[in-house]
């Protein structure tokens, strides 16, 4: 018997070697992984990890070059330069830096002919929309050097100029970011912009957008969102994807970049920087509105509970700090004084409500994902709302057993989940329904309510990750879908005499594989 046991562990420990074997390409950034090496000073560990897996591209190529710059090798950092570039890297990523990092390598005579070369180049990354209202829009950009930044706003169908922005400052201090707010605009009506960096205007890709209906106003629209956002150059064709279907807003909803690695800025800066510099991302941001919030891989490391303060650990604030400088976000959490980055908007009648899952998160004494301040800023919020519908975003799922054993999603914090569905019931609050990332998949459930409606969650967590989860069968699993990467997508017609919104799970390839229509009388206390 015993010996039976003992063959038994000896064949599980064997097969989930395997598992692990197996698992870990789809997961592996080699690039990634080798910049926290060298954040941390061990070069040889890097060039190690740069060894793995296919063969170089014009990443590998630059992150040699940081790794020759860190163990003083000028020349050496040169010719990994010279790859990258005639690997297809934009010459903007080593304008972009890290530039402390790459000082050594603008001051070669190599780099200086390249930037003659380039002398031309203004505009790093960005333009990224967000912050849109009926009446305005913020535009967010990152310069080649120090500069003043202005953006003009002119009617789309006859390109009479409508507005000016007021000038803003890209420096040192901001990472060479700025953010540009554009005013004096009409409600759903579609817009032309362009950029001027220290008054020589800059071209710009796909530079439009619509402002949304005026709030309160019933309005038909499109809504995307999703999450798991790892780096995968061949899948980057996805924000292509998304564009094609015209959503007014995008929600990115945590693990937006996979850094993995909040001590170490150098690591940060790399993970936004490479993401930032795709032109498909470049020509999705210029147009659609972008609403941000993090998770554990783009905040803190895997499944992180950093706890209830502020300032501990030390790392919390500078990540906080760089995710500010990296969205364009209208607001995030308390700003200085409670940093974090929950935040609400209209669009015409629809109130989306994005809720912060990783900075306050804590397990000591009642478990808490969100922290007293966030959670009555919540409670105040949703029973204030006007909207017909009620968009309750969130980071991990909301719904029981998605992650089967774990605590990091909702199932961890139970009892304030419950606080939060009951409030909902004991106030009379219609018309919310759930949405999520964090789970490689997307899904549609629904969880029943004794004493109040059922609460529908729409899920989406693979819009360019590797890694995939099985769909989990729970009681009120409607669909669920993992075979590539795919989005969600949230048609909202509320000029409906029952308002409807409509869920649909869409491919990196266009395909629509699952749509669910909700009215507004299934979100309605009896």
């Amino acid at each position: 018997m015993i010996l039976l046991r003992s063959a038994r562990a000896l064949l599980l420990a064997l097969l989930l070697a395997l598992l692990f074997t197996f698992s870990l390409p789809a997961q592996h950034d080699r690039e990634r992984n080798a910049v926290r090496h060298i954040a941390s000073g061990d070069v040889d560990k890097a060039l190690a990890e740069l060894e793995k897996g296919a063969a170089a591209s014009s990443e590998t190529h630059f992150v040699r070059m940081l790794a020759a710059l860190e163990a003083k090798k000028t020349d050496q950092a040169v010719v990994h330069a010279r790859a990258a570039l005639d690997a297809g890297l934009p010459f903007g990523r080593l304008v972009a830096g890290p530039r402390d990092r790459l000082a050594p390598l603008y001051a070669t005579d190599q780099y200086r002919q390249w930037a003659r070369q380039n002398d031309s180049l203004q505009l790093l990354h960005g333009p990224m929309l967000g912050a849109i209202s009926s009446d305005s829009a913020s535009l967010w950009l990152r310069t080649a050097k120090k500069g003043s930044v202005q953006v003009r706003v002119l009617d789309a169908g006859s390109g009479k100029l409508i507005s000016t922005s007021e000038q803003v400052a890209a420096s040192e201090h901001t990472d060479f970011t700025a953010v540009a707010r554009l005013t004096g605009l009409e409600a759903d009506h579609s817009y032309r912009y362009e950029i001027e960096v220290d008054g020589m205007q800059v071209p710009v890709e796909n530079g439009q957008f619509q402002t949304f209906p005026q709030q309160g106003a019933a309005a038909s629209f499109r809504v995307g969102f999703g999450g798991g956002a790892g780096f995968v150059p061949k899948w980057e064709y996805m924000w292509d994807t998304v564009l094609e279907s015209r959503p007014v807003a995008f929600l990115m909803l945590g693990d937006n970049v996979y850094i993995d690695d909040p001590t170490h800025p150098l690591t940060n800066h790399y993970c936004y920087h490479r993401r930032q510099s795709r032109p498909e991302w470049r020509r999705f941001t210029a147009a659609t509105g972008i609403y941000s919030i993090y998770d554990d891989h783009d905040f803190g490391l895997d499944d992180c509970i950093p706890g209830a303060e502020i300032e501990q650990p030390a790392w919390k604030r500078t990540v906080w700090k760089t995710f500010r400088q990296n969205w364009v976000n209208a607001s995030y959490g308390g700003g200085e004084i409670q940093p974090g980055c929950w935040q609400d908007f209209y669009i015409g009648d629809v109130h989306f409500i994005l809720l912060d899952g990783r900075y306050y998160r804590s397990r000591d004494g009642d478990p808490t994902m969100l922290g007293p301040v966030q959670k009555k800023w919540l409670l105040e919020t949703l029973e204030k709302s006007k909207g017909t519908f009620k968009v309750l975003a969130s980071p991990v799922p909301w719904t029981a057993g998605v992650k089967p054993g774990s605590k990091d999603t909702w199932d961890g914090y139970s009892q304030e989940r419950e606080e939060i569905f009951s409030f909902l019931e004991a106030k009379g609050i219609n018309g919310v329904f759930l949405v999520a990332a964090d789970r490689h998949r997307t899904d549609l459930r629904v969880t029943s309510r004794p004493d109040g409606y059922d609460l529908y969650e729409f899920e989406s967590s693979r819009l360019t990750n590797r890694h995939t989860h099985k769909v989990i069968e729970t009681p009120g699993l409607i669909w669920g879908y993992n075979k590539t990467c795919s989005f969600a997508l949230m048609r909202f017609d509320t000029t409906a005499a029952d308002p409807t919104v409509t869920f649909e799970a869409i491919t990196i390839d266009g395909e629509k594989v699952h749509s669910h229509q909700l009215k507004l009388s299934q979100l309605t206390h009896k």
